[in-house]
């Protein structure tokens, strides 16, 4: 069964068209890169898809559930969790406070429950706790939990955001630029991370990466964007050698 589903997915900002009759099936279990020159709108279908904006035409499904009118916490609450391109941190939240943060709408005990500390409330609590430790485990970070997000390295923070995302118990997860700004040894670990969750949380997982030996690396199948466009799909080996994805990074040699 198809996940996600996206059929001529188009958008206009304005006078502007960003995407341009996008598609894509995301299969459970699956892992797609999205790649393409700066500006050719990886993000913006990502923020379509996520309830940012609004398409001005097409169709997206996830389970079989219509996306299109639904805001973005509800999307979220569908099963699609993300990150984003640029951390989106809280300055005065510790690493355990934003994880925990992200599975509140998952809790039973109610505003009441909460006012007066009732025994569901503290049990929620402790299991909400457990469970937003256990992720930061996975994402390496568990060491961090009682420091502030915004004070830890630059790759750390991109882990605690995966965790967070991951909290929200996702099928499918959308990683914006997972590897932006990281050493080579981060970007090796960020490697083993995703094939981890991959693995233990059997989420399909749709990545934007401009480091193309980290697409190749992980994603069985790869979709090239070209001013909102798709130009190429297909297993790595084929867009490795595909002549118009050499030519959207490296530009055509004039030979006039």
């Amino acid at each position: 069964m198809t996940l996600l589903r996206v059929d001529n997915m188009t958008h206009f900002f304005g006078g502007l068209r960003a995407v341009h009759s996008y598609n894509l099936t995301l299969e459970p279990g699956h892992i797609v890169g999205l790649i393409g020159p700066n500006g050719a709108g990886k993000t913006t279908i990502f923020n379509l898809i996520s309830g940012i904006h609004t398409p001005t035409q097409g169709n997206i499904e996830l389970n079989g559930q219509n996306l299109i009118g639904h805001h973005p916490h509800e999307i979220a609450a569908m099963g699609l969790g993300r990150t984003f391109q640029n951390l989106l941190l809280w300055r005065h939240m510790t690493v355990l406070e934003h994880v925990k943060m992200a599975c509140y709408s998952q809790l039973e005990y109610g505003i009441w429950g909460a006012f007066f500390g009732s025994r569901l409330c503290h049990q929620e609590e402790k299991r909400l706790t457990a469970k937003a430790m256990h992720l930061l485990e996975t994402f390496n970070v568990a060491q961090f939990s009682s420091q502030l997000a915004v004070s830890l390295p630059y790759g750390a923070q991109r882990r605690v955001e995966m965790a967070r995302a991951m909290a929200t118990n996702p099928k499918v997860l959308f990683l914006d630029e997972p590897t932006a700004g990281m050493t080579p040894d981060e970007l090796n670990r960020m490697i083993s991370i995703i094939r981890k969750i991959h693995e233990d949380f059997d989420v399909a997982i749709l990545m934007i990466e401009h480091r193309l030996k980290f697409v190749m690396e992980l994603c069985e199948r790869i979709q090239t964007l070209v001013f909102g466009e798709i130009i190429a799909e297909g297993n790595p080996e084929e867009i490795k050698n595909n002549p118009k994805v050499i030519e959207a990074y490296l530009g055509k040699e004039d030979i006039h």
